[in-house]
C-alpha cells in the first residue's frame, strides 16, 4: 500500500468506521489511515477479539490514532433471566474492551423482540433495567455507552429503540457523563421530530457520537448492507452534520458504509474517495 501523497490530508474531523473498508485487515486499516491523514477510526468487537484487544490498541496508539467508537455492546431485550445474564456478562467485556482501546464511546445497539414477543414497551423497559447494572461497571472503567436509534425497520430483528427521542427517554434514566445517544443519519433523517431531539440531545450534554450513510433505494435484501456512499442518496448529509454541530458537537464524524460494493474493491481507492465524498457532501 503505497501513501497516498497527491491527495490532501482528511479533514481533521473524518473519522472512519471500519466496517466501511471491511476488506482490510487491522494492520491495513492503520497503515491506509496513517497515510490518508486519517485521525480517528471506528472498530468493531470481531475483528478487534480476532487480532487481540490489547494487540489493537497498542497498534492503534502507536500510529497516533483515536478510537471514536467501539460497536457493539447492547442487545438487552432477553426476557429470560439465562439472556439476560449473558447479554449483562458480554457487556462488561465490551466495557473492557472500550476501556483497553481508549474508546471514545461503547455503542450500544439494543436488541429486538426475543421471539414470540411482541411487547415494544416491555422489550424498552429491560433496556433500562440492565443499564442499571451496567452503567456502574462502565463507569468504574471510565466508559461512557452511547445508545444508537435504529431506523424502524430493524425493531424486530435488531433494536427497539427507533427514535432519537426513545434514546434519549432511556439516556436521561442515567447521568450525561455515563449515558449518552448516537446520531446516525441513516437512521434518523427521516424523522420530523429530529431536529428538536438533537437540540434536546445537544443542550444535556448526551451526543456521544455522530455516524454517516446515506439512503439509497431500493433496499437490498434483508436490508442491513443498504448503506449507501456518501451523496449517493437521499439525505442532506452536511444539513445534517451542521444540526450536530448547532447542538454542540464538535467531535469526530464517523462514516459507516456497509456495502458489498465497496467491499468487493481496493481498500486504499475506496478510502480515498470516502474522503473525497466527506468533503464534497458532509464537511
Amino acid at each position: 500500500m503505497s501513501p497516498a501523497t497527491s491527495h490532501p490530508p482528511a479533514p481533521a474531523r473524518f473519522s472512519l468506521n471500519q466496517e466501511t473498508i471491511r476488506q482490510w485487515s487491522l494492520p491495513e486499516l492503520v497503515a491506509g489511515c496513517t497515510a490518508a491523514g486519517v485521525g480517528a477510526v471506528g472498530l468493531w468487537r470481531d475483528p478487534v477479539q480476532r487480532f487481540g484487544v490489547r494487540e489493537t490498541a497498542k497498534l492503534v496508539a502507536g500510529a497516533g490514532l483515536r478510537v471514536s467508537s467501539l460497536c457493539r455492546g447492547g442487545f438487552f431485550t432477553a426476557a429470560d433471566p439465562t439472556g439476560r445474564a449473558a447479554a449483562l456478562e458480554d457487556n462488561r467485556r465490551a466495557v473492557e474492551e472500550a476501556a483497553e482501546l481508549g474508546a471514545d464511546t461503547l455503542v450500544l445497539v439494543s436488541g429486538g423482540l426475543p421471539d414470540g414477543d411482541r411487547d415494544l414497551a416491555g422489550a424498552r423497559r429491560r433496556i433500562t433495567d440492565i443499564l442499571g447494572e451496567l452503567v456502574p461497571y462502565a463507569a468504574g472503567h471510565g466508559v461512557r455507552l452511547g445508545i444508537e436509534p435504529l431506523h424502524p425497520m430493524y425493531a424486530a430483528d435488531r433494536c427497539v429503540v427507533s427514535t432519537l427521542g426513545q434514546a434519549l427517554d432511556i439516556a436521561e434514566e442515567f447521568p450525561a457523563s455515563r449515558v449518552g445517544v448516537v446520531v446516525d443519519s441513516y437512521h434518523l433523517w427521516w424523522d420530523e421530530r429530529l431536529p428538536s431531539e438533537v437540540r434536546r440531545a445537544g443542550e444535556a450534554g448526551r451526543i456521544v457520537s455522530v455516524q454517516v450513510a446515506d439512503w439509497v433505494t431500493p433496499l437490498p435484501e434483508g436490508v442491513l448492507l443498504g448503506r449507501g456512499q456518501l451523496g449517493d442518496g437521499s439525505i442532506d448529509l452536511r444539513a445534517f452534520r451542521e444540526l450536530t454541530d448547532s447542538a454542540g458537537y464538535l467531535g469526530p464524524v464517523e462514516v459507516e458504509i456497509f456495502h458489498p460494493g465497496l467491499w468487493a474493491r481496493d481498500g486504499e481507492e475506496v478510502l480515498r474517495e470516502v474522503i473525497d465524498r466527506y468533503r464534497e457532501h458532509v464537511a
